[in-house]
């Protein structure tokens, strides 16, 4: 019993490490494990070793090198600016169509992170262009981003799949990817409407006279709001190898990491893309903490303390409010660390004994956990958010958004989890 005690205590401290600094929690993770298994469990080196999670490790190298090459080499940004175009300046479609488009890039591959860090400084500067409020432009963007962070393709989503299915639930990727996407979808709408988004479509209705000096710049928001670049013999190569990806996957049920490793290589063969670049720019620090944190669950369930962090869930949840109140512990925690990295690695491996003791349904469980702790990532205390603020160069307006995204994230804790409770 005290094994199991000192291995829950690692497992809390990773997570506040997460929490209030700014340490790699996979390297302390690492370490920890190697302590607690080796030295205190008397556990083989090759047992602790064991829970290193190699295939994981692979298809987020792939995932992450194929789309970081296609959007060092500009593909990602031409069909990016391609859509907005096809805006032709309504300022009130714009921010809604770079949802759809942050929507697609995330679920095809990039992950949100990587899709926020392409949008974010062309979403701000035609937020300030067309006269947009920095606040719901971010709103579109990361959201659309996370909405689609549970594709099978994308980073996220490998991490999520990956625990679903070592817990017993692997088989649902497309509805995982939906549960995420339709939560998202509900809250970004109804808050963009709500929240000022409505007045953005009577510009074009109201003479120039009628208008602002601010509404007539964002009425005079036309094609030319970004810069079109063509499209070259290494974009079209670009393309042909991420189509074909997505049907390799879809369609013949190919590894997700090693076709995309198999693409990258035929870019770089084809002088199509950059990989070196691409390699430096990879998130090997989201990497390296979602293995090592799941090297240390691997101990604590050796060890018994995977029970105690079950059995502590359990105690303060009941059937009737374990949707909404997973959701609201995930979501608070998820809010000041890594979702994907420290935040579901952790907690999902809870869900058979929580679904067991509460009598509920597994799925509900982990939906809460998974969707519940995504509504938070646009905080400025997340990547998500804080690129959207990086983006801006008005110090004033960064400020603000600041503010602004701090309030949505910690909201999002309660909203969360009454979508999750009204949902699952």
């Amino acid at each position: 019993m005290n094994l199991a005690w000192i291995s829950f205590a690692a497992l809390i401290v990773a997570i506040t490490l997460s929490m209030a600094t700014s340490l790699n929690v996979g390297v302390v993770s690492m370490a920890m494990a190697w302590v607690v298994g080796v030295y205190l469990a008397g556990m083989p080196v090759a047992k602790v070793l064991a829970a290193f999670p190699v295939d994981l490790l692979i298809n987020l190298v792939g995932v992450t090198l194929l789309f970081g090459m296609a959007n060092n080499n500009g593909t990602l940004g031409r069909l990016a600016s391609r859509a907005v175009r096809a805006c032709k300046g309504n300022a009130g479609v714009i921010p809604i169509m770079l949802f759809v488009i942050a929507v697609t890039l995330s679920s095809i591959g990039p992950g949100n992170i990587a899709t926020t860090a392409i949008m974010a400084p062309m979403a701000m500067a035609v937020a300030v262009r067309a006269s947009i409020p920095p606040f719901l432009m971010a709103l579109m963007v990361g959201n659309g981003a996370q909405a689609g962070a549970l594709s099978r393709f994308a980073p996220t989503g490998i991490i999520v799949n990956s625990n679903m299915e070592k817990i017993g639930l692997g088989g649902h990727e497309t509805s995982t990817f939906l549960n995420n996407l339709l939560a998202h979808v509900a809250v970004t709408f109804v808050a963009y409407f709500i929240l000022g988004g409505w007045k953005l479509f009577m510009r074009r209705r109201a003479g120039a006279a009628e208008m602002s000096p601010s509404d007539q710049a964002g009425a005079r928001a036309d094609a030319e709001i970004v810069e079109i670049e063509p499209f070259e013999t290494k974009h079209w190569l670009t393309l042909a190898v991420l189509v074909t990806l997505v049907v390799a996957v879809i369609e013949f049920n190919a590894h997700v990491g090693l076709a995309a490793l198999t693409g990258a290589a035929l870019l770089s063969i084809l002088r199509a893309a950059d990989e070196k670049e691409a390699i430096k720019k990879m998130p090997w620090s989201v990497i390296l903490m979602v293995c090592g944190v799941t090297v240390l669950i691997g101990v604590l369930s050796a060890q018994r303390g995977m029970d105690l962090f079950t059995d502590l869930l359990a105690r303060i949840a009941t059937p009737a409010t374990v949707t909404f109140t997973i959701a609201l512990v995930t979501g608070a925690v998820s809010v000041y660390s890594s979702t994907s990295g420290a935040v579901l690695p952790a907690f999902l491996p809870t869900v058979p004994g929580l679904a067991e003791r509460l009598a509920v349904d597994p799925h509900a469980i982990a939906a809460s956990m998974y969707v519940g702790g995504h509504l938070v990532d646009l905080s400025p205390l997340s990547t998500i958010g804080a690129l959207c603020i990086a983006a801006l160069h008005n110090e004033a307006d960064a400020k603000k958004l600041f503010n602004q995204l701090l309030w949505w994230g910690l909201s999002m804790t309660v909203v969360g989890g009454a979508i999750c409770w009204v949902l699952f």
